[in-house]
Parts: C-alpha cells; structure tokens; sequence
C-alpha cells in the first residue's frame, strides 16, 4: 500500500544521528542523501526518508501521528527503543512492553525522534 513514510526536520545532523543509530538495529545501512539533502534509509523493501520541509516552514510533528516499524523480537524492540534515546530521542507513551489489543498482544515501544515525531517498534508475538 505504501511506496515511502517521510517525515521532517529542523535539524538534518541530528537526525541522521539518531536513525542512522535507530535503523543499525534492524540491520539497515546508514542513511544515504539525495541531491536536495534528505535522508533515505532502504530495507527490507521499505523507504523512509527525513527532510526539512520543502515550503521552507519549520517542521512540525503530526500530533496524533505515529509511525510503526516492524520488530522481530522483544529485544530487537528493546534494542531499537535504547538506540533511539541513547541517540537524542526521548521515550514517550508508556515504557517498552507487552499489551493486550483488540488484535491480540502486542510488544510495544514508543520513542519521540529529535524533531518530536513520534515511532513505535511493534512486535506481535506468536
């Protein structure tokens, strides 16, 4: 269904710090830049992408907005979470966990990226 997730910055370094930080834990490559200086992350067939936005406005995050990534373990979720803050990212909703769902449990962790985007690593135990 989706080609690409992109999300924006205000500070492109410190961004590129904190996924490049957050993606070595899913195996992806650190970021790549294309000619307009966005960053574009490839794995696992899937394209996500940082920019500062291109009106020339500040970026701002979606509230109520969140982007999942798939995790294939609790401690890839657990890994994924401690990278993130470790890197400038900030824990947000409630700590690393399981949770009960109307589509079952669900293994949980949700990180604010430096611009205030908000992330979750989601595993769904079998």
């Amino acid at each position: 269904m989706f080609t690409h997730v992109m999300l924006g910055s205000n500070d492109m370094a410190a961004s590129q710090a904190f996924y490049d930080a957050l993606f070595a834990t899913l195996g992806a490559s650190p970021a790549v830049r294309d000619e307009k200086g966005r960053l574009i992350y490839l794995h696992g067939g899937a394209m996500f992408m940082v920019t500062t936005p291109i009106d020339g406005q500040p970026a701002c995050h979606a509230n109520g907005g969140t982007v999942g990534f798939t995790m294939t373990s609790e401690g890839q979720a657990d890994a994924w979470h401690a990278a993130g803050v470790a890197a400038g990212g900030a824990t947000c909703e409630d700590p690393p966990g399981l949770r009960d769902s109307p589509v079952g449990p669900l293994y949980l962790a949700y990180l604010r990226d430096p611009a205030g985007n908000k992330l979750c690593g989601v595993y769904r135990p079998a």
